[in-house]
């Protein structure tokens, strides 16, 4: 799905939410998040295998999207804390039922691979 889909006044509000969560790290970021506020560094001990300059491209898009707000307080050296918004906020409890959906495919998952082991 492409960025501009974020901003597509003419598409299902499915796909306009799947837009601003699209991406490998977004949703894990958005639950990261929901506990509060953390610096780029934290987020990044947080998610083996994330680079500085992906999770820096994801919070930038993210920011755009009116879900998180970065902070840049002016000290040496520059120390930045991204928050989620009352927008992200309100798309972390709408996916809160599609998370427990996920729990429960991969506990039904588990339990199949259990059996047929």
């Amino acid at each position: 799905m492409t960025r501009g889909r974020a901003r597509d006044t003419e598409v299902c509000g499915v796909t306009a939410a799947v837009a601003v969560i699209d991406g490998k790290w977004k949703t894990l970021l958005l639950w990261l998040l929901e506990s509060g506020p953390r610096r780029p560094g934290e987020l990044r001990r947080m998610i083996p295998g994330i680079s500085e300059k992906v999770l820096t491209q994801a919070l930038r898009e993210m920011e755009s999207d009116e879900l998180v707000h970065r902070e840049v307080h002016e000290v040496v050296p520059p120390k930045t804390v991204y928050s989620l918004t009352e927008e992200g906020r309100a798309l972390s409890e709408a996916l809160a039922p599609v998370a427990a959906w996920g729990h429960r495919r991969l506990d039904r998952l588990v339990a199949e691979r259990a059996v047929s082991s």
